[in-house]
């Protein structure tokens, strides 16, 4: 089945927060933003501005009538700035005017005194100053110090992962207006609608009941809008407040960048011991996340590297520790992978360094150590269905490896200036939240008496699909042709209480939650069903809208009989609830069962460098993906494709730099470079490896959101394997991004042949 969005996409239908037609007497409102990083308001003069053609209003934190406060899991976030700023595009004040325009040059005329104090923007800082957001955490299984004398090999070193902007199509934005009797709708572009109604109930100091917040799509999210879409949401109802009309703020794009958090930047130490056959039998690692200013989400995704540390690795005996530190740069949050790309990253440059140092490729440690049935986690979860190996496997048999590796050889032998490099990178991910309170989702399900059916959930759509196969799940089990069935706006009036669209969760638990309420719609249908036919109700099924009676059709169809439990005054609505089984996690021993299941694959990456200018091209990437029973090849495929080439873009392109005052530097799009048409791979080939699938995902289609994007590190050790076979004693650090000038340096160093050749060729 087609992604049911794409035809809207591709002809510009598809409906986007910007799209909301105005109503009249709309205003428009802006953010007034921190200029310095760090320091102590002395005196915001706001004067100029509300004097300024076409304001209507501005305001400050002296104007919230509940609590200034919008953190999440820890309270340190105010949503407007009142004695101290501690990063630049902190929130200080919001002006409301008869257009955007007007605001702008509003802003202008905004005068800050502050007193500024010495940011920290590095994360080792911060944890010697004990900035910390919360108490560090350590995740361990078995002795590591026990055994490390007898390794045959022990190496240490340290791994180091840049930030990485969301850059969504769709900036942040929201448009409110005011509803009868006090209460306030908002549309938004979010992934938390319930963490937009929950804040701006308590920032207005009213009850959640009064506000209603309505989504209909998402430009992009990538974790972006999980939490960091509340602010601007809670913003312009904060204004609808005070002045009982229409207010819309649609971020401009380098107001976006500058004001918005990003992935964490993360500073770790790594040490890694392996016995003679390179078991891997000790793994250390201590990782410093650069979580910005306020805590966000990032106690969650300081969790997840935990939880992933060791990637599609046994390793029996680990200890990782993590320490979320507070800087002055603007509050980091949740993006794709929310943690486990950080934490991969640190075992495959542990491995790495280790394969160097013994002279053994790579990809030898990596199979190897791969995860199998009755290992363990160092989480304390047991490993089942594992698929590391499988997909190691199937990738190495069905793209021929030794092939591979031969035209890689030979290439390389025949050309001095460019040079080839191969890396193989397995992937496992662990699907739920980390939370186990959030792991929950309802659905209300109307079928109308002509036999159409709608559908709302808690589930947000922002280009991953998953309203198609929300609706695939309903046409499913009715046995009826999708055509019948709407998927609804997100809203909270619907649909209660929801967690984010998030974690790769959301077609899980919120199609898990439909199919319930379809299931008990379809047997209420069925005992109907049973009246007309004479038969027992468990005899009766559903398929291409016919009714079948012990596997024969009857003359019933889905529309006669659906008008039929109408006229008999049957209730054609349901609602249902879910909440994933099995999973626990305890945070005082750090062990338990987070995860419903898990997602492996394996992806093999080729690279040409060219080794005068420091550029590189990825020739292929080959990827076997455990989808379990894929329900949306088609949809499915283009995660895993746009999940890479954000990956490898993290890993290879995309810089983000501030300066040491906190001032962000790479703040357009002429300044942060992402994957174009040029710099992506030029073949992309996917295989679904062939499994049973797993229970706890819907209809046994496993979740295909985050995982992908691990894919991407191996683009990294790509481009360190040529190096390498152009300068074998290249002296190589980790430091991601691997970009061009960094390659180019890395080409050259300690290689004085190599500086000679080239001054040669000049």
């Amino acid at each position: 089945m087609k992604n049911i969005d794409s035809k809207g996409h591709v002809t510009g239908k598809s409906l986007y927060l910007d799209d909301i037609p105005i109503q009249q007497g709309t205003l428009h409102a802006l953010a007034v933003d921190s200029p310095v990083a760090h320091g102590r308001v002395r005196s915001l003069d706001i004067s100029e501005a509300a004097k300024s053609e076409g304001v209507v209003r501005v305001f400050t934190h002296e104007d919230i009538p509940g609590e200034n406060q919008i953190g999440g899991i820890v309270p340190d976030e105010p949503l407007l700035a009142e004695d101290e700023v501690h990063f630049c595009g902190q929130p200080v004040a919001l002006i409301v005017g008869e257009s955007e325009h007007a605001c702008r040059r509003a802003r202008e005329k905004v005068k800050f005194e502050i007193d500024e104090k010495p940011p920290i923007t590095d994360p080792r800082e911060a944890k010697e100053k004990g900035e910390l957001i919360i108490p560090p955490r350590t995740f361990q299984n078995g002795d590591t110090e026990s055994v490390w004398d007898s390794c045959a090999y022990v190496f240490e070193g340290q791994a180091d992962s840049n930030g990485q902007e969301h850059l969504y199509i769709e900036t942040q934005g929201a448009y409110s207006w005011p509803a009868e009797n006090g209460n306030i709708k908002i549309a938004t572009s979010t992934q938390g609608p319930t963490a937009v109604q929950r804040t701006a109930a308590q920032v207005l100091g009213l009850g959640m009941h009064n506000v209603e917040v309505d989504v209909i799509r998402l430009g992009g999210g990538f974790g972006g809008k999980e939490d960091q879409a509340t602010p601007w949401a809670v913003m312009v109802a904060l204004a609808v407040y005070h002045l009982n009309k229409p207010v819309k703020m649609a971020m401009h794009r380098m107001d976006d960048m500058r004001m918005t958090g990003k992935r964490h930047p993360y500073s770790s130490d790594y040490k890694i011991g392996l016995d003679k056959n390179l078991n891997i039998i000790a793994y250390e690692a201590t990782m410093h996340q650069n979580a910005g200013a306020a805590a966000d989400l990032s106690p969650a995704v300081m969790e997840r590297s935990l939880f992933h540390a060791n990637n599609s690795y046994f390793i029996p005996n680990t200890k990782v520790t993590a320490y979320s530190c507070r800087t002055n740069l603007p509050p980091n949050t949740a993006f794709r992978g929310f943690g486990g790309p950080q934490g991969m990253f640190v075992i495959e440059s542990a491995i790495a360094h280790a394969a160097r140092e013994i002279g053994v490729p790579k990809h030898r440690i990596q199979e190897k150590n791969l995860l199998k049935d009755g290992d363990e986690f160092h989480y304390g979860q047991a490993v089942e269905q594992s698929q590391a190996r499988s997909s190691w496997s199937d990738a190495v048999e069905t793209f021929d490896l030794p092939k591979i590796q031969k035209e890689i050889e030979d290439f390389n032998e025949a050309h001095h200036w460019k040079k080839k490099g191969l890396a193989l990178q397995p992937v496992c991910f662990g699907i739920s939240f980390t939370k186990t309170q959030m792991n929950n989702a309802r659905a209300l399900v109307h079928i109308y008496h002509d036999g159409s059916v709608g559908v709302s959930t808690g589930a947000v759509e922002m280009g991953q699909g998953v309203n198609t196969k929300l609706l695939q799940v309903a046409a499913y089990t009715f046995g009826i042709a999708p055509e019948r069935v709407r998927i609804d706006t997100t809203n909270t009036s619907r649909v209660a209480n929801t967690s984010p669209t998030a974690a790769s969760a959301g077609a899980d638990l919120n199609g898990k939650a439909l199919e319930m309420a379809c299931l008990k719609l379809r047997e209420r249908l069925a005992e109907v069903a049973a009246d007309q036919l004479d038969a027992s109700p468990d005899s009766i099924t559903i398929k291409d809208e016919t009714f079948y009676v012990d596997g024969s059709p009857s003359e019933l169809s889905w529309e006669k009989m659906v008008h039929q439990a109408f006229m008999d005054r049957v209730s054609l609505s349901e609602k249902a609830h879910y909440a994933t089984p099995v999973i626990h996690f305890d945070k005082e021993k750090e062990k338990g069962h987070p995860f419903a299941y898990h997602v492996y694959g394996t992806a093999i990456l080729v690279v040409t460098l060219d080794c005068l200018r420091g550029t590189y091209q990825f020739d292929t990437v080959k990827i076997v993906h455990d989808c379990g029973k894929s329900i949306s090849p088609m949809v499915d495929n283009g995660q895993i494709e746009g999940g890479l080439v954000q990956g490898i873009g993290w890993m290879t392109l995309e810089e983000l730099d501030y300066d040491e005052q906190g001032r962000l530097r790479s703040n357009a799009l002429s300044t942060y470079k992402i994957p174009d048409i040029y710099s992506v791979p030029e073949t992309i080939e996917v295989k679904h490896l062939e499994t049973e699938g797993h229970d706890l995902a819907i209809r046994k289609s496993k979740a295909v959101g985050e995982p992908p994007l691990m894919y991407g590190l191996g683009a990294y050790f790509a481009i360190q394997d040529a190096v390498l076979a152009f300068n074998p004693h290249a002296t190589l650090k980790f430091d991601a991004p691997f970009t061009h000038e960094k390659v180019l340096m890395a080409l050259y160093e300690g290689k004085e042949a190599g500086v000679k050749d080239a001054a040669e060729l000049s």
